[in-house]
């Protein structure tokens, strides 16, 4: 119910609702587009072009999923036209800033884990890296993906499997199975 009233007032034009209605969003969208995307300024970008598209169409949000799997609809549609207008190949470094190394051996092995996992990952088609993200990282069901994705259930499940071989089979050279 709480929700319903937020959106209501966006649509007023409630500038504090339109803050707190992003402040409680944007960093799961960023999150979701930096993972697309690989890039923090592209994911920066993506981000911001997903609210304006968000507040411009929000009258037209009809509840029949939660909003926020609406706002993510919504980033998947913005990251995937984005990286297809830039023509970008998946060849893109990940800043590791925020992964501390203290020198131990394990964290070592860990960040050269993280970085082969992210290259992998890169490495799927963009079709395939939108299921396996929103499924085993941000937690979507295949019934919610459906939504998010406008593919069919059976799809989603399909994506995901080859995404989880090909990952399998790009990572087990290295001693990895996922």
């Amino acid at each position: 119910m709480e929700e319903q009233r937020l959106i209501a007032d966006v649509i007023a034009g409630d500038a504090a609702a339109e803050r707190r209605l992003y402040d409680a969003h944007v960093d799961r969208v960023f999150r979701l587009a930096y993972r697309m995307a690989g890039d923090e300024q592209l994911a920066e970008d993506f981000t911001q072009e997903t609210f304006l598209k968000a507040f411009r169409y929000l009258p037209r949000f009809q509840g029949r999923s939660a909003l926020s799997t609406w706002l993510h609809a919504i980033t998947m549609s913005v990251v995937i036209s984005g990286l297809r207008s830039r023509k970008r190949r998946q060849e893109h470094e990940t800043p590791y800033e925020d992964i501390e190394t203290a020198g131990a051996p394990g964290e070592t092995i860990n960040m050269e884990l993280r970085v082969q996992l992210k290259s992998a990952i890169d490495g799927l088609s963009t079709a395939l890296r939108a299921v396996f993200i929103l499924h085993d990282i941000e937690g979507y069901k295949h019934r919610e993906i459906v939504d998010i994705l406008s593919i069919p259930e059976g799809t989603s499940k399909a994506r995901l499997s080859r995404a989880h071989e090909t990952l399998r089979k790009n990572l087990s050279p290295l001693g990895r199975n996922p």
